[in-house]
């Protein structure tokens, strides 16, 4: 594999914790449960509509998405600042012997922010975030267009990311993937997709550079 795409939020970013508590708090504005990380990786999925639509257990129009999505990146931007890097995240991307980029489903604008925050951004030959200001998506078109822009033939591509999303994404375009067990989703579901699951970045990597 010549190139390595980079997920964001639960993979990179070591930001579960913040993540469930900006949830709870956007929950809470409709009287929705309180949910624990487990929870959280077990029932967490792409379009996010519809992971609220499970856990209030009713339906969730466009209009309230709106409302809970707002809610929840107000919360999670007062917290934003006191989010690490994973553990390992650094030595992990030294270790890529390839080009580097990042696609993630945050803002964009936000999102360079934070890449070059950490001093990443000479890591990196291109960082892709969310348009627009409503999240939610999955990211499989989103990551086309990663690849268009960088003139990257799939098949030399492996996409290292938390969820199931993040497979799903790199299989409809004909990438490889690699799944990370530290962030958003559940091992079990993960392990059901097929596609190698690692414990640490740094195994991500080691799994990728010998696909």
């Amino acid at each position: 594999m010549k190139h390595l795409v980079w997920d964001w939020n639960g993979t990179l970013l070591d930001d579960l914790k913040l993540v469930v508590d900006a949830t709870n708090v956007c929950l809470s504005t409709v009287g929705g449960p309180v949910i624990t990380a487990d929870e959280h990786r077990r029932d967490f999925r792409r379009p996010i509509l519809d992971y609220y639509a499970h856990v209030l257990e009713r339906p969730v129009d466009q209009a309230e998405f709106q409302l809970l999505d707002d809610a929840f990146h107000d919360a999670y931007r007062r917290g934003m600042a006191d989010v690490q890097l994973a553990p390992d995240a650094l030595e992990a991307m030294g270790s890529w012997s390839g080009t580097q980029s990042l696609l993630s489903m945050f803002f964009h604008d936000e999102l360079l922010v934070e890449v070059e925050r950490r001093a990443l951004g000479a890591r990196l030959v291109r960082v892709d975030g969310l348009p627009g200001t409503v999240g939610g998506h999955r990211k499989a078109e989103f990551l086309a267009r990663h690849l268009t822009a960088l003139s990257l033939d799939p098949a030399e591509v492996i996409l290292i990311g938390d969820s199931v999303d993040d497979g799903d994404a790199a299989r409809s375009v004909g990438a490889s993937a690699v799944l990370y067990a530290g962030g958003f989703t559940d091992t079990a579901l993960l392990r059901a997709t097929g596609l190698p699951v690692a414990y640490s970045l740094v195994e991500a990597v080691n799994l990728a550079s010998a696909r």
